[in-house]
């Protein structure tokens, strides 16, 4: 996924496809280069995906991230990159692809579903509402562009099961985008609030056991059928620590929790 402010959106997305445009793709095992995309990749994880991929392998957000993650700390970024580890071989594989494809094909990334689609998010206003746009980019090894059938990018996206992770994406990338200024002062990005952030978007086993086994309900006023919701569904709770980060870093209002 790539950030885009609206107004270099033509620079850096020359190849845009536009709502109701089409493209032509197909992927299956009898392409001779079915599986190369699965190697050798840079492929950043958000909160949703690991929230997936931890509940498909049935292990908690800690074991996932631990065994499978690598966090980077970018330049003039104040929240690292989550990306996916790759196997220690001499193709550097995804640790999920085998001979016979993906073992956690039900529950692949956002990227690997819009795959061969680019994601971008243009941000609107200030502070910026994030929307998608996409292009149509292929590598130049990829056989599945010159199948004939043919998609558009919301064709696409319900085929492959996206449009949840889309929706979770462009949540998650409004809270990434505010980490463009620094919220941690004196304590920098490795300090207690950090790491508190870091846990409510990308740990929610650890983040759900704050929520009800700390303090938490003492400092903040959240309703009933709130804490109920995300008590129940993981999906719900992502989405609550998405806007609790915002509140405890900027003190951006929040419809759904209140300081005590």
């Amino acid at each position: 996924m790539k950030y885009i402010n609206e107004q270099d959106r033509a620079a850096v997305l020359a190849q845009v496809l536009e709502r109701g445009e089409t493209f032509s793709f197909g992927c299956h095992d009898g392409l001779s280069c079915f599986t190369r995309c699965c190697r050798n990749l840079n492929l950043f994880l958000y909160p949703y995906d690991v929230l997936r991929l931890k509940n498909g392998l049935q292990i908690s957000s800690g074991d996932f991230l631990d065994r499978y993650t690598d966090m980077v700390m970018r330049e003039g970024n104040n929240f690292p990159d989550v990306l996916l580890r790759m196997s220690d071989n001499a193709e550097n594989t995804c640790p999920f692809l085998t001979d016979s494809g993906c073992i956690v094909y039900a529950d692949r990334p956002d990227t690997c579903r819009t795959f061969p689609l680019e994601q971008g998010i243009v941000f609107r206003g200030s502070p910026g509402k994030a929307s998608d746009v996409y292009a149509f980019k292929p590598p130049d090894f990829c056989l599945g562009q010159y199948e004939p059938k043919v998609w558009t990018t919301e064709s696409w996206a319900k085929d492959q099961g996206a449009v949840t992770y889309h929706e979770m994406t462009a949540r998650w990338s409004e809270v990434k985008a505010l980490f463009q200024s620094d919220p941690w002062g004196a304590e920098g990005p490795t300090g207690a609030k950090a790491k508190m952030a870091l846990m409510a978007t990308y740990n929610l086993d650890r983040f759900q056991e704050f929520v009800f086994h700390s303090t938490f309900l003492k400092r903040y006023k959240v309703k009933k059928e709130i804490l109920k919701k995300i008590r129940a569904n993981e999906e719900s709770l992502l989405k609550f620590g998405l806007e609790w980060v915002k509140l405890f870093l900027w003190g951006i209002k929040s419809r759904h929790i209140q300081l005590r």
